[in-house]
């Protein structure tokens, strides 16, 4: 799996990219943390999902809906969210398929660095995605 193209998109294999976050070591930047929330969702690797989402925001559990099927991943905008940056957003398109039913999460998330650290603090959906998958 290592070899194999991220999930997330970028030209890099999972090794490179997206890997080394979900094994434990923090991602750089927030579009790298976005990228790796992505990457959880497809894997549905719910623990890693919530050890990324700021404690005061987080909520109290996080279930992955196993019906969901992440289908591909487009970064619009970023704004901040450099490693010497304290605040980042990112906006990006996430296409999704349930079933017979399939559409896009588009979504403005918002990060913050704190204790040496990127977390995801919230995001405003447009329109409001897939019926579980939200919070990349």
């Amino acid at each position: 799996m290592d070899n194999q193209p991220c999930p997330c998109g970028s030209v890099r294999s999972f090794g490179e990219c997206c890997g080394p976050a979900l094994a434990g070591t923090p991602p750089l930047t927030a579009e790298a943390l976005m990228r790796s929330r992505y990457t959880a969702f497809v894997r549905e690797d719910a623990e890693y999902l919530f050890e990324t989402w700021h404690p005061g925001t987080r909520p109290t559990e996080l279930t992955i809906d196993h019906d969901v099927r992440w289908r591909g991943l487009t970064i619009l905008d970023t704004v901040g969210g450099s490693p010497d940056d304290r605040k980042g957003t990112v906006e990006f398109r996430a296409a999704w398929r349930e079933g017979s039913s399939s559409g896009v999460l588009h979504e403005r998330s918002r990060f913050v660095k704190q204790s040496a650290r990127w977390w995801y603090l919230d995001g405003i959906l447009d329109p409001p995605g897939p019926p579980s998958g939200r919070g990349t």
